[in-house]
């Protein structure tokens, strides 16, 4: 995954304007999927402060438990942050809501059962079941992926605004198989398939041997988040004998979350 930063600037260049906290959050922004642990001078670079900068940035967030020291000297992301990343509302109160029904899925499927949440034009992975013989996907708790090739993302997607919406439509699309929709025109039409079907269906856009179907989950009338089961496949008939499941799964969630009103 490439990142932007910027580049080495002069003293009186913006990174001289940069506040404290700017350059803590840039050492934590420093850590992805792909770096995981980094040393105090892949840091520094990654945040283009000096060396004693980084120094006393990273040691006032291992003092806080933001990071964590490893023995062979690399820091990683500490438990503090996992223990605030839990309390985001969007994340907590669904999740709870979400369980008992996802269990349920699993139970009786024993595949890949996902929650996720759309964040801008990325669908973030707040929960998942996934048996050792499942299909194997990408998926990671608090991962992120594209919107459209998923079959939550397509259910978040075509529940977004029109801006984003369109923000999607008119940026490439990058191919993952030969089925990922690359077409614009093509995705426009399947979101519109999804709004009016109620479920989505992914079949091997992401790998060549998975099928998805996802359903809306709804709080006062709003789209929220997406449920999915992800099996083995290649046609959308593997989750066809799951699509109710799914869509009576996301309803009943949705009933929790609105405090027991019915969700269309």
């Amino acid at each position: 995954m490439s990142e932007a930063r910027p580049g080495a600037l002069s003293p009186a260049g913006p990174a001289a304007r940069r506040t404290a906290g700017s350059k803590l959050l840039a050492v934590l922004d420093a850590f992805t999927r792909d770096r995981r642990a980094l040393t105090l001078s892949e840091i520094a670079r990654a945040t283009d402060v000096p060396l004693s900068t980084a120094h006393r940035l990273i040691a006032e967030l291992c003092s806080w438990g933001g990071l964590e020291r490893d023995p062979d000297g690399r820091y990683r992301v500490g438990l503090r942050l996992w223990e605030l990343g839990a309390l985001a509302p969007r994340g907590l109160g669904l999740r709870e809501a979400a369980l008992p029904f996802m269990e349920d899925l699993y139970e009786v499927t024993h595949e890949n059962v996902q929650l996720a949440v759309r964040d801008g034009v990325e669908v973030v992975f707040v929960e998942r079941f996934a048996s050792r013989d499942a299909v194997a996907v990408y998926t990671e708790v608090g991962g992120r992926f594209a919107l459209p090739p998923t079959g939550v993302g397509l259910v978040l997607l075509a529940h977004a605004p029109a801006e984003v919406q369109e923000q999607v439509l008119a940026a490439p699309l990058r191919r993952y198989t030969a089925q990922t929709i690359t077409d614009p025109v093509q995705l426009r039409r399947v979101l519109a398939e999804v709004r009016r079907a109620g479920v989505a269906v992914s079949d091997r856009q992401v790998t060549d041997d998975a099928v998805s179907v996802a359903a809306p989950i709804s709080a006062r009338g709003e789209v929220v988040a997406a449920l999915s089961i992800v099996v083995r496949g290649s046609s959308p008939a593997a989750v066809r004998p799951m699509a109710p499941g799914v869509r009576a799964a996301a309803r009943a969630i949705s009933r929790t979350l609105s405090g027991g009103s019915a969700e269309g």
